[in-house]
């Protein structure tokens, strides 16, 4: 594989940051992972936009290149990747260190990637089955602590949440994902996911008004369901408004649409809502990227 880094590709085995690097010491740096279909990626403008956002919110969005579209474009080409997994970083780049951050910025840029199945109505999930997931203790940041609409390399909050699961499974195998409430006890999200669930008066999901970061996929899913007459209602929900669900799904740019099998050990799974919106998004796909 090889890795768009600062301007140049370079083999994957040579693709290194500065251990003085902001990103890497401090998580002071935006990114973005987003589903390559049909050699384009998917609802790149949404997640260009999401990506100055980030870096605006962190006082460097001159950071981000101009010329980054491009710079995607090679490292698929280099790998000659058609349907991949994609991520893009910018980090403040290499700085004396000291928390304060310098006003000047010598961002570092890196675009890496890798094979994923085709998309699409003839395509494939990534995923091995419908997810089980599982509440944890440790609760989703207050965005007035860390705003909840930025995407930065700090995610100890997602990876406290999975070593949850680790530990609570002792020798068996953990949940796929855990469910992070907000300090008030509210449903938010995943550690990497946004949640939906269904019930007898239409497809439901936490408010973007929470702590959570409202997802691209999460924002496809509400536009094809409104697009269909379903109701969609946003709002604050407890963990029983889950666990009595009809049907419930996570999403991701790279799961897309991923049924939920059980929540804290009660069934609940797909249903027709999931499995049309399942459909939707599949021909949304390849109608715009095959």
């Amino acid at each position: 594989m090889q890795y768009h880094v600062d301007g140049e590709l370079v083999p994957e085995d040579e693709a290194t940051v500065s251990v003085l690097d902001r990103g890497f010491m401090y998580g002071d740096a935006a990114f973005e992972t987003l589903r390559v279909y049909g050699g384009d990626p998917f609802e790149w403008a949404a997640h260009r936009d999401r990506l100055h956002h980030t870096a605006e919110a962190l006082g460097f969005a001159d950071a981000v290149p101009d010329d980054l579209r491009e710079r995607v474009a090679e490292t698929l080409a280099a790998n000659d990747l058609d349907d991949a997994y994609l991520k893009v970083s910018v980090s403040r780049g290499v700085q004396p260190g000291k928390l304060t951050p310098e006003p000047e910025v010598d961002p570092t840029v890196v675009v890496i990637t890798k094979p994923l199945p085709r998309g699409g109505r003839d395509g494939e999930r990534v995923w091995d089955g419908p997810a089980t997931v599982q509440t944890v203790r440790t609760r989703r940041v207050p965005g007035e602590a860390i705003p909840g609409d930025i995407k930065s390399h700090n995610y100890l909050n997602g990876i406290l949440g999975r070593l949850e699961l680790r530990r609570s499974a002792g020798d068996g195998d953990p949940a796929d994902e855990c469910l992070l409430r907000d300090v008030d006890g509210n449903l938010a999200e995943g550690a990497t996911s946004n949640l939906f669930f269904v019930t007898e008066n239409g497809l439901r999901t936490p408010s973007a008004e929470l702590d959570l970061l409202p997802g691209v996929t999460r924002d496809v899913v509400i536009e094809l369901a409104r697009e269909e007459g379903f109701p969609v209602e946003t709002g604050a929900y407890s963990l029983d408004a889950l666990r009595n669900a009809n049907e419930a799904f996570l999403t991701n740019s790279t799961w897309e649409i991923r049924p939920i099998a059980t929540a804290d050990g009660i069934e609940i799974g797909a249903g027709p809502m999931t499995k049309l919106l399942q459909r939707l998004y599949d021909e949304r796909v390849e109608t715009a990227h095959y």
